[in-house]
């Protein structure tokens, strides 16, 4: 069967898949990594560190090794780490002495594998022929929160009938996912943004005050998304009475859902609805969001609050590398490589902020939500600039 884009674009929706494997799969066997191998929490916290640590490495070593590697190569190398890292996931903490030695391995070759499926898969998709491009962008980051959702419910399912001491096994069976995937890749045609040589380089990209608006903008992205979701499941166990079990699955996964939802929903509409206007008015609806969980005194409410922020922070992410590929088509790899890299800054400063402001008040949640709340609201004045200016 010849390869066409089409097939080049579903694997780069398989990859948005993976990424969410490597992200989520890992920290439901946490408190499993705890007991089995006597393994502290302070040193599974240790764990996230370190993989936020790697992937923003990653981040900015990408668009240097994609010039010079090429983007198939490091595409393929993406998969092998991203499935090496799954599968001896299973078997390094038995066989390296150390328990939390191997863990650490593995978690450092899934980082490494994610962080540049992070930075090559949007470059990938927008370089493919489509007829409308912010619709390819928004379908394919939908794919993150539908494999989110995938890999805890089949996750969860798999130790409901099998066992959690069997987690090793699907460990492994993950691990196939990357490997198919990392074959496709190796026969799929790939198209680059610019041609060698006639991409912006670092000193351009930060010379222009168009960029820092979107460096602003993504960054924004991630701590709207992040500085809530950590959240949303405490606000679900609270709000429905339930377990931590139960919350743990119904506040995450309700807030994937929505925001799959929005870009899907997007992804349908982007030929309606112009993405300078769909910026700003998603971040109104954020803002208004952390008004209801932080100001709303009822707990149903704040997870009804926390669903609508799902929502709003759908195409925050997209949108923003959609509107930087249009306004600036020589950015190329480096861009979105930098782009990346203030999306997972956000993450990490979105969520610290929220934390810091809830400790300064007592250890109130909703208190650190309030002070997130100034994400949304630059986010709102970015976009609005971004949309106005031209370099």
């Amino acid at each position: 069967m010849k390869m066409n884009f089409r097939h080049t674009i579903t694997a780069c929706f398989v990859g948005y898949i993976i990424q969410a494997i490597i992200n989520n799969f890992a920290p439901l066997l946490f408190l499993t990594f705890q007991a089995s191998y006597g393994i502290p929490l302070s040193r599974i916290t240790l764990l996230i560190t370190f993989n936020f640590v790697i992937q923003l490495a990653v981040d900015l070593a990408a668009a240097g090794l994609a010039d010079k590697i090429g983007t198939r190569p490091l595409m393929i190398s993406a998969h092998i780490f991203s499935a090496a890292g799954l599968a001896l996931m299973a078997f390094l903490p038995e066989i390296t002495g150390s328990p939390f030695a191997g863990l650490l391995i593995a978690v450092t070759l899934c980082a490494v594998g994610g962080g540049l499926l992070e930075v090559l898969v949007s470059p990938v998709v927008e370089a493919c022929p489509t007829d409308n491009k912010e619709r390819t962008m928004s379908l394919l980051h939908s794919f993150y929160c539908w494999g989110q959702v995938g890999v805890v419910l089949l996750s969860t399912l798999f130790f409901t009938f099998f066992g959690i001491e069997n987690w090793r096994i699907l460990a492994v069976i993950w691990a196939v996912v990357p490997t198919v995937n990392a074959v496709i890749f190796s026969i799929v045609p790939l198209k680059t943004l610019v041609e060698d040589g006639e991409g912006m380089k670092l000193g351009q990209l930060l010379k222009s005050g168009l960029f820092r608006i979107l460096f602003i903008m993504m960054l924004c992205a991630g701590a709207c998304e992040m500085a809530v979701s950590q959240w949303a499941s405490t606000l679900a166990e609270s709000a429905l009475g339930v377990s931590k079990t139960v919350g743990d699955l119904a506040g995450p996964m309700m807030f994937a859902v929505l925001m799959g939802t929005a870009r899907a929903l997007y992804g349908k509409f982007a030929d309606r609805i112009s993405i300078d206007k769909a910026m700003p008015a998603t971040a109104v609806l954020c803002a208004a969001a952390y008004l209801c969980i932080a100001l709303v005194p009822s707990a149903v409410t704040a997870l009804i609050g926390c669903g609508i922020c799902g929502f709003s922070v759908g195409i925050m992410w997209p949108g923003t590398f959609s509107k930087s590929a249009s306004a600036l088509p020589r950015g190329g790899t480096m861009m979105f490589a930098l782009l990346a890299l203030a999306g997972d800054l956000g993450c990490s400063g979105g969520p610290t902020l929220a934390g810091f402001a809830a400790d300064a008040a007592g250890g109130n949640l909703k208190a650190g939500v309030l002070c997130g709340a100034v994400f949304p609201v630059v986010m709102l004045i970015a976009s609005i600039a971004a949309a106005h200016k031209k370099s």
